[in-house]
């Protein structure tokens, strides 16, 4: 079986079978072309994606009621979700409350922006190039200096984090650089490209899979054995969509744990 969809893939590839590839999110303007609002098929999604998400928020804050409905509840329990399993289990209810409606906005609108990946119509998520993951890792690299400066003061802060108490003073040499990239670099670098890569990766695997669903089934020239092998290329291709959708809630999930973290560490220890 291994051996029969090795040589599948390779003689689809080489008979026509279009594969996806990172062009592909890099789609061609579609309204205002030539122009500084110049709109392509992902920022449209993003668009679509917030106006969908403020939407259904907001009529359901507006419909709130006392004893709660199951849409109602749904809604908060994913708010409850995110308020208590990741902002107050890592900071704490009192440090925590200032932060919960912004990790409970990084968490929603990653999770609506990666489930695009997967919605007939949309078919990419919004989070799936670098532009848009960035966005977010910087809004958290600048709350966690904020909240830095506002604590202990940033240049006490920087003081500390450069230079180490306990540690001897040659070993600074090396350590002062090390800790400046991390906070600069490598914090937000580690959440844009964890939740950039994962949802390209996902999305070329689903779309690989259904490629050859359609080469094998609809193409190919021997139906006898294109037909099941492209039955089960599609079957591949269903459970990497019904993955992808588990990935869309884990990426976000992480997203949001570790901006959570990052900002946490910038308040002086107990």
């Amino acid at each position: 079986m291994v051996g029969s969809f090795g040589t599948g893939m390779l003689l689809a590839a080489e008979t026509g079978a279009h594969l996806p590839s990172v062009d592909d999110f890099l789609p061609p303007e579609i309204l205002f072309q030539g122009t500084p609002f110049a709109i392509n098929r992902i920022i449209l999604i993003r668009i679509v994606a917030t106006i969908v998400l403020l939407a259904v928020l907001g009529v359901t804050a507006s419909r709130a009621k006392l004893i709660p409905g199951r849409w109602q509840g749904v809604v908060e329990m994913g708010l409850d979700f995110v308020r208590d399993k990741i902002v107050y289990d890592i900071m704490g209810e009192t440090r925590g409350k200032r932060y919960v409606p912004m990790i409970t906005t990084l968490f929603f609108t990653i999770f609506v922006f990666n489930l695009c990946g997967i919605i007939p119509g949309m078919n990419m998520a919004a989070t799936a190039t670098v532009v848009m993951p960035l966005v977010f890792a910087l809004w958290t690299m600048a709350q966690y200096w904020i909240a830095a400066a506002r604590s202990q003061g940033l240049g006490h802060y920087l003081r500390h984090e450069l230079f180490t108490p306990g540690v001897p003073w040659p070993v600074y040499i090396l350590l002062a650089p090390i800790n400046i990239l991390e906070l600069l670099v490598i914090r937000p670098a580690s959440l844009t490209i964890r939740l950039f890569a994962n949802m390209v990766s996902g999305h070329l695997m689903v779309a690989t899979c259904l490629a050859f669903a359609q080469y094998w089934m609809v193409d190919a020239v021997n139906k006898l054995q294109g037909v099941p092998v492209g039955a089960l290329w599609f079957a591949g291709g269903f459970a990497m969509t019904c993955f992808e959708a588990f990935v869309a809630f884990l990426q976000a999930y992480v997203f949001a744990i570790l901006s959570t973290v990052y900002i946490n560490l910038s308040f002086p220890e107990e």
